[in-house]
């Protein structure tokens, strides 16, 4: 294991209580909603002005790739800079961005490549606050709360799911565009104010003896980091599985649940699910996980496995929806266990580093998922479930039906099954299930 040297001050004392936390939390809270309200409304925006799925497709794109090949450098500015800074410049910078959108739609000038240019913007500003974030909630929680904290900030992302498109939704309809891209802008400063209101302890910098500094050899040192932790390295490649599966069925809800219904039948089941992902949100931050976590995040895991897996058995909003609430139900659960894992074993000083790299692994797997989705639905798995296909007269059409969407509802059924099974076979690594006990615990207990 490579010898490591501390540059900087002692390490500050364990946190005591969570109330800096929840002043930080309460401010990104408001803002995030304020981005949902955007960012529901610039879809509607969108299809209004070109009718076309394709600026979708694109939106999404530059919203995600900046953020995973800036990772890396946001990582090693998250351990090297102050992170509460980071963290102001990047939400305020995010609220210039939508101001700068209101004023161009307020001139009649606001255009599809503007959208993709803020989507580029904000993918970025992410990839420099996500890991400031992250790596400052170690500094904020005593290490028995850290599971309740990854809990909230996903509550926190699940009401948004819920509550900003409906709230746009009506909003769009009142105040349009325009006075929903003022709302965002004025939601951005609740999140600058509470980091202005609250001190972020700054963990000592930990160094690597004999390297250069700058961000390619953070990149290699929070790999190497992983490398020489096997436990967590496992952990993290079972996670970037987990989130293939996942986002391979998911990309296709749309498409599964309109063979069978229509838009008030997806902004349903859309609904459920994300009720599902706020009760698995909430149970987390109320309880803070089990003791012993890795065979609890290969039971939640599994468990959503067979939800992902219902979901496309029968062509239904009840099946449907069903089905994905008790898979996001579950997503929480095993996150929230899974970051505490992360957040305990990992020295303060080098989590942005560690951090980022881990994020970049889970996902760069996405851009993969979707681009599979897309061929692997139209002209594999419809195809064989239609009248007359491959499998139309086998015990899987029995099962699933036959139809537009059963090839669809294979793919999530196959993909759950996937994941059920890695589970299982995840849970027979002894570095994966030894890693609590393996790797010392790198973040001190509260004193009593």
């Amino acid at each position: 294991m490579a010898e490591q040297t501390v540059t900087a001050a002692a390490a500050p004392e364990a946190p005591r209580s969570m109330r800096t936390f929840f002043i930080i939390w309460g401010g990104q809270l408001v803002s995030i909603m304020g981005s949902g309200l955007t960012s529901f409304a610039l879809g509607v925006w969108i299809f209004n002005k070109t009718g076309q799925a394709t600026p979708f497709a694109l939106t999404a794109l530059f919203s995600m790739l900046p953020r995973i090949l800036l990772s890396p450098l946001g990582g090693s500015l998250a351990d090297r800079c102050n992170r509460r800074w980071l963290m102001i410049l990047s939400d305020a910078a995010a609220a210039l961005v939508t101001g700068a959108a209101a004023v161009l739609l307020y001139l009649g000038d606001l255009q599809i490549w503007h959208i993709y240019l803020m989507a580029s913007i904000g993918s970025i500003l992410g990839a420099f606050q996500e890991p400031a974030y992250m790596s400052s909630v170690t500094m904020l929680v005593p290490r028995q709360h850290l599971a309740r904290a990854s809990g909230m900030m996903q509550t926190a992302s699940s009401l948004t799911m819920i509550v900003s498109p409906m709230l746009a939704g009506v909003l769009f309809g009142v105040i349009g565009l325009r006075g929903i891209l003022v709302i965002d802008f004025v939601t951005c400063f609740f999140a600058v104010g509470a980091l202005l209101l609250v001190r972020i302890p700054q963990p000592p910098v930990v160094e690597t003896p004999g390297t250069r500094t700058d961000f390619l050899s953070d990149a290699r040192f929070g790999w190497r980091y992983l490398l020489q932790r096997r436990g967590l390295m496992v952990m993290l490649l079972y996670f970037a599985l987990v989130n293939f599966l996942l986002n391979l069925a998911m990309v296709l809800m749309a498409p599964l649940v309109l063979s069978y219904g229509d838009a008030s039948t997806l902004g349903l089941v859309q609904a459920i699910s994300g009720l599902g992902m706020l009760a698995g949100s909430i149970a987390i931050s109320a309880w803070g996980g089990p003791k012993d976590r890795i065979p609890a995040i290969l039971i939640f895991l599994g468990t959503a496995g067979l939800g992902l897996g219902m979901a496309g058995v029968y062509p239904s909003a009840l099946a449907t929806g069903g089905g994905l609430f008790l898979m996001m139900a579950m997503i929480p659960l095993a996150s929230g266990c899974s970051q505490a894992i992360y957040q305990s074993k990992i020295e303060p000083g080098v989590q942005g580093r560690v951090f980022a790299i881990r994020g970049m692994i889970t996902q760069s797997i996405m851009p993969l998922a979707f681009l599979l989705a897309g061929p692997l639905s139209d002209f594999v798995f419809e195809s064989l479930l239609l009248e007359g296909g491959g499998l139309a007269d086998t015990f899987i059409a029995s099962l699933l039906g036959t139809g537009p969407g059963r090839g669809t509802g294979l793919i999530f059924v196959l993909s759950g099954l996937t994941l059920v099974a890695a589970s299982m076979l995840a849970g027979l690594n002894p570095r994966l299930r030894r890693v609590e006990t393996e790797l010392p615990d790198a973040v001190p207990a509260a004193a009593d």
